[in-house]
């Protein structure tokens, strides 16, 4: 359904809403430009190009046997700096916005996807919801002397919400109260963000959501021994880096995970993603960019679930690799001046083996019956109690985002003010 009366209208930018909700979905609009392996520029004003609504070249998901394939099919290209922008009105209605940045393992993953549809977030909440792509895998985390410096995906999801802070008020949201939220690698990215001198002030609240911390970033020597592996993999197949077809990267980039997965002897740790030192920080933009800032963090009751091949027991995984490391955070956090909220959830749906796995949460707060149709983790769990839990979770998010205190948590979660004891 288009809408009328929402602004004037833009090539490549559609405004459409499903009928009866009163929601105004704007895009793919494009934020962003980047040559390969180089910095995103800012999109100038004036550029009406079609945004095609591509997603990062990428191989499919680790965890489609926890979520299941996605049910929506997009192309894939390096024209992927988009966005959409899910709003109730264009008006001047200066809402409060949340921006979403998916999760995937830094190597898969889209913002544009059903899965992420923040259309009950913001018919329920009267909120402004963007959903954020950045380049993933080698094309977003390559770290090769030479030919990338590093963390473009980072820089990606930077560029991001500057769109937000320049154009969100056309779209009916306030650029001065902006709460970004991501999950697992979105998670970690935002935990990065707080670190970054260039972020100060593009957000004002927080959610963690199950970010594994103790992966948040490795060591530029480490980051060059596998960009030198990647390279030496097109290099047998005759390809440059520069140069090399989509498939190829692809095909580099699983074989370079084969042979980190050997070095590191994780199935969890994926072989690109954020570098330690190329941010080019110190430490001391982090007390500056948190003092004053609202987070929420938390984990799911049985996030290892998810990751069959790590040997030992999912609970004290769990809590070795997202309690333990978020608590501390959140300890660090407190002494820095932010105001911290914490949460696990413990839902377990019928029917499935996983329990509270990661992801589980993500049905609760985003997407709908048609994008989740089908999700292992949701066992035979009937959507009506999804939908219930779902809408109760998201009143305890959308609390946090207007007020940085969570709504009232529904039974299956515990929330606290300050860290969580670990478990």
């Amino acid at each position: 359904m288009t809408r009328s009366g929402t602004g004037p209208a833009r090539a490549g930018l559609s405004d459409t809403g499903p009928s009866g909700t009163g929601l105004i979905r704007s895009g793919p609009l494009r934020y962003a430009t980047a040559e390969r392996f180089g910095r995103p520029r800012a999109v100038p004003a004036g550029d009406t190009r079609p945004a095609g609504g591509e997603i990062c070249p990428q191989p499919p998901s680790r965890l489609d046997a926890v979520m299941g394939p996605p049910h929506d099919s997009r192309p894939q290209g390096e024209d992927c700096l988009q966005l959409t922008v899910t709003t109730p009105a264009r008006d001047d209605g200066a809402r409060p916005v949340l921006v979403w940045f998916h999760g995937g393992g830094f190597s898969s993953g889209s913002g544009l996807l059903d899965w992420y549809d923040g259309g009950a977030l913001a018919a329920e909440g009267d909120v402004v919801v963007v959903g954020v792509n950045y380049r993933l895998g080698a094309l977003g985390y390559l770290c090769l002397d030479g030919v990338s410096e590093g963390n473009l995906g980072l820089y990606d999801q930077l560029e991001a919400l500057r769109w937000v802070r320049e154009h969100i008020a056309g779209y009916g949201g306030d650029p001065g109260s902006v709460t970004v939220f991501g999950q697992s690698a979105g998670g970690i990215s935002i935990r990065l963000l707080m670190e970054m001198d260039e972020a100060r002030g593009l957000f004002h609240r927080a959610v963690l959501q199950s970010a594994p911390l103790a992966l948040a970033e490795r060591s530029r020597e480490d980051a060059e021994a596998l960009g030198r592996i990647f390279a030496e993999h097109l290099a047998a197949r005759g390809e440059s880096p520069w140069t090399a077809g989509h498939a190829a990267l692809l095909d580099a980039q699983r074989e370079t995970a084969v042979a980190h997965g050997r070095r590191s002897g994780s199935t969890l740790e994926p072989p690109f993603g954020p570098v330690a030192g190329v941010l080019g920080r110190d430490g001391a933009a982090f007390g500056g960019n948190v003092r004053g800032l609202d987070v929420l963090y938390g984990w799911n009751a049985d996030d290892m679930t998810a990751f069959p091949g790590e040997q030992g027991d999912p609970a004290e995984l769990t809590a070795l690799t997202y309690a333990a490391p978020l608590a501390e955070l959140g300890g660090r956090l407190v002494r820095a001046g932010a105001r911290v909220h914490s949460y696990r959830l413990d839902w377990r749906p019928a029917g499935s083996a996983l329990g509270a796995t990661h992801c589980v949460e993500l049905p609760l707060l985003l997407g709908g019956r048609d994008a989740w149709q089908g999700a292992p983790m949701l066992g035979d769990t009937p959507w009506e109690e999804v939908a219930a839990l779902g809408a109760a979770l998201r009143a305890t998010w959308l609390g946090f985002a207007r007020t940085g205190v969570p709504g009232a948590a529904p039974e299956p979660l515990h929330c606290a003010e300050g860290p969580v004891p670990v478990p």
